[in-house]
């Protein structure tokens, strides 16, 4: 109604000032210039998630058909332009016929049975006297029929358009796949973490506790050792099962991005805060306490450490470091698990090919268990997932006899 208003104004002070609202032909040429500026207005981005609510409130279609929020590109403006006009333009053909027939309808059903309206002139053709004018109720019958006919006729019509012109297009959907991508991946790299943290201290607490179960009464100062390992082991990974879970509940609280950072946090990444619960542990600090623990569990372990040219390991890169633990920690955790005999574990800096790279490898006897699956497979795998995250790769299985676990993980670029 205003862009028709807007263009009678117009019509009307063109053809010399005359009232196009008397003249049924200037009213058309009114509604045919209105049209033009009903697309032009719907090509602004924010007209689709309004006329995406009016769809889904009168259309009846399934909201899950429809694009959520403005339209991004121009192809989608389009669409929602040609969407608009129809609905504007549908919707005025619709509403003039339901404003001028019933009336109509209403006079010629009770044109037989008052006759003041029998003098009325209605239109070309008068509905004479006797059986003709008996037909004049069925007339406004058929009129308010057709009324109905059209109004049902242009909401199937519209119900029907209203999903493709305002579905999703391609860039629409690329941008909720990726979204969902990065919904996956902040869910992924949290149950890394709480599998890495939560199944490391489960399987080293049940070894500590069988082994100081068997020596209870002939070596009561390994009693003691196992006793105070399984306190720190579970102190420290209830620590970090808390940190994680805060995570999850910042990122509930603070939408997506605080999802992202609650995702980089877990897996040591740059928004993982300056605080140690936030970052997780790292080789450099918390490598010491992972030995002491996993061997109370009766379990030698033999460990080469040699940082290379960085000559400390407080110099590696923050997340290369935390990622690494978390690899040691599922090897030793795996280890513990399944295999048997002493574990002899290298962590070495190396520069191969003019590329410095983080070397972890860990060997063990062979078991008739195997090792590739811990906890359903996720940890060997999760290792492999935080390896390639940063360009590099993990290789595990039999090795000269043995079972061998080896990541390459590289610092400052390069893959291998």
């Amino acid at each position: 109604m205003p862009y028709f208003l807007l263009t009678q104004v117009v019509v009307g002070a063109v053809c010399g000032g005359v009232n196009a609202l008397d003249s049924l032909p200037l009213s058309l040429v009114a509604y045919a210039a209105a049209l033009p500026l009903v697309a032009a207005t719907g090509l602004f981005a924010l007209v689709r998630p309004m006329a995406v609510a009016a769809a889904r409130a009168l259309c009846g279609v399934p909201g899950e058909r429809f694009a959520e929020g403005p339209a991004r590109t121009w192809a989608a403006r389009g669409r929602t332009s040609l969407w608009w006009t129809l609905h504007l333009g549908v919707g005025a053909l619709v509403s003039g016929i339901s404003l001028a027939a019933p009336p109509m309808a209403v006079v010629l059903i009770a044109l037989p049975f008052v006759s003041a309206l029998r003098e009325m002139p209605l239109g070309p053709g008068r509905f004479g006297t006797g059986a003709q004018m008996y037909l004049a109720p069925l007339a406004g019958v058929a009129l308010l029929a057709g009324v109905v006919l059209c109004a049902a006729g242009a909401g199937a019509l519209l119900a029907r358009l209203a999903p493709v012109l305002l579905g999703p297009t391609a860039a629409d959907r690329l941008a909720a796949a990726e979204e969902r991508a990065a919904e996956l991946a902040v869910r992924g790299r949290l149950a890394r973490e709480l599998h890495d943290a939560v199944g490391h201290a489960l399987s080293a607490v049940t070894l500590q506790a069988a082994a100081a179960r068997r020596v209870l009464d002939s070596d009561p100062g390994f009693v003691r050792d196992a006793l105070a390992a399984i306190e720190d082991t579970t102190r420290r990974t209830v620590g970090e099962l808390d940190a994680v879970l805060g995570l999850l509940r910042d990122g509930d609280a603070g939408g997506d991005g605080a999802a992202d950072g609650a995702a980089d946090g877990a897996a040591g990444g740059p928004a993982g805060g300056a605080g140690r619960s936030a970052a997780g542990p790292t080789l450099a600090a918390d490598l010491d306490g992972l030995l002491e623990r996993s061997r109370a569990s009766g379990i030698p372990i033999t460990a080469r450490r040699d940082p290379g040219p960085a000559g400390d390991w407080e110099r590696l890169p923050a997340i290369v470091s935390r990622e690494a633990y978390r690899i040691v920690q599922e090897g030793l955790t795996n280890a513990l698990r399944h295999g048997a005999g002493p574990v002899d574990l290298r962590i070495l800096v190396r520069i191969r090919g003019g590329r410095t790279r983080l070397e972890i490898t860990m060997t063990n006897e062979r078991t008739t268990v195997p090792q590739a699956r811990t906890t359903g497979g996720r940890g060997l795998r999760g290792a492999t997932e935080r390896a390639v995250l940063l360009g590099g790769h993990v290789e595990a299985g039999p090795h000269e006899g043995r079972w061998r676990l080896r990541a390459v993980l590289p610092l400052g670029g390069g893959t291998r």
